[in-house]
């Protein structure tokens, strides 16, 4: 799997996957699942690497005292919201607004993503950031917890 960064903006930011085929109906439900988990991860704050107090022990993590007051010393790191996946023949979409979580979450996705590839659906290439210059993104976003209601009231 390729993988390539475009134009990055955490908030608005497109991820793009290109098939060797056009994934079929389970391919489709394992990918979506993928990037559902990631993103509830997210939301709830999960990438937040100012507090990767197990990870900084090592390896030996036996009667580790976890200290819960550093989540005080830290600045939130969640998601905002995502669209729903859209496919268009060999191609996939989904746009993020990924707030403030930080960067250790595209390490986690791409991982993620590289053990989907090797055993369940053949991903080509992985697109984070920018356009396809086949498949215009347009300006509106479908989001899945905010609706706009252009109804005429104030």
């Amino acid at each position: 799997m390729q993988i390539q960064f475009r134009e990055y903006n955490p908030f608005d930011l497109w991820i793009w996957l290109e098939f060797s085929t056009v994934p079929s109906s389970m391919e489709k439900e394992y990918l979506e699942e993928l990037f559902n988990s990631w993103f509830y991860l997210g939301k709830l704050g999960g990438f937040n690497a100012e507090n990767l107090q197990v990870q900084d022990v090592g390896v030996d993590v036996s009667y580790m005292e976890y200290d819960d007051s550093e989540e005080d010393n830290t600045l939130m790191a969640l998601m905002h919201n995502k669209s729903e996946f859209e496919y268009e023949g060999t191609w996939g979409r989904c746009w993020f607004d990924l707030g403030t979580s930080d960067a250790i979450a595209l390490d986690i996705l791409i991982n993620a993503l590289k053990q989907l590839s090797k055993e369940y659906i053949q991903i080509e290439r992985l697109i984070i950031g920018g356009e396809n210059e086949d498949w215009s993104v347009g300006t509106k976003r479908q989001s899945l917890f905010y609706e706009s209601h252009d109804d005429g009231r104030s």
